[in-house]
């Protein structure tokens, strides 16, 4: 647990618990394994049907379609350390899989008028020109591209701050993983 929460290195339970660093290591994963099998199905998958439509109807309520506000992250992707770029996690990650095989969740919204689909994803400037991809707007010139930005930014923000919580609470995902396999 204290691996977990202050993101100490294994050796450095020795004092506390009195064992060894690769039996410190096989507690941790025995746990989190267990963790897994437990919680997995309610807390650890893809979003379903009924996931989609509640996020779509916290949109309608806030007059805006929105990043998920309860911290829930939907997507998860650890890849070879120190590669996690943006672009390397794009090209790794499994987040698209099930659209691209017609799998995923039905998403039905309307937006000044017009009927979309899929959903889309707040990214920065680096990401392709994608059409579920939705960009900030570097130059805001008018009204509507002022208002939209200001919404945009909000729920990049609840975004921020599922991740803040997460690393506030697990010091483990603050820096590097201490061991890998």
């Amino acid at each position: 647990m204290r691996m977990l929460a202050y993101g100490i290195s294994a050796d450095g339970v020795d004092d506390y618990v009195r064992i060894g660093e690769s039996a410190v290591i096989k507690c941790l994963k025995r746990f989190v394994t267990n963790v897994i099998l437990i919680f997995e199905s309610e807390y650890l998958r893809n979003p379903n049907s009924n996931d989609v439509q509640r996020l779509l109807k916290m949109g309608e309520d806030y007059g805006f379609l929105v990043a998920s506000s309860d911290v829930w992250i939907w997507h998860a992707f650890f890849g070879v350390a120190g590669s996690n770029n943006d672009i390397n996690v794009l090209d790794q990650s499994t987040v698209f899989d099930e659209a691209l095989e017609g799998r995923a969740p039905e998403v039905k919204y309307n937006v000044n008028g017009k009927d979309y689909n899929l959903g889309y994803y707040l990214i920065d400037g680096i990401y392709p020109e994608w059409a579920t991809f939705v960009k900030t707007i570097p130059y805001l010139q008018g009204d509507k591209i002022r208002l939209f930005s200001k919404y945009q930014e909000g729920q990049r923000k609840n975004v921020e701050r599922a991740f803040g919580v997460l690393q506030s609470r697990f010091a483990i995902v603050r820096g590097p993983v201490r061991f890998w396999d």
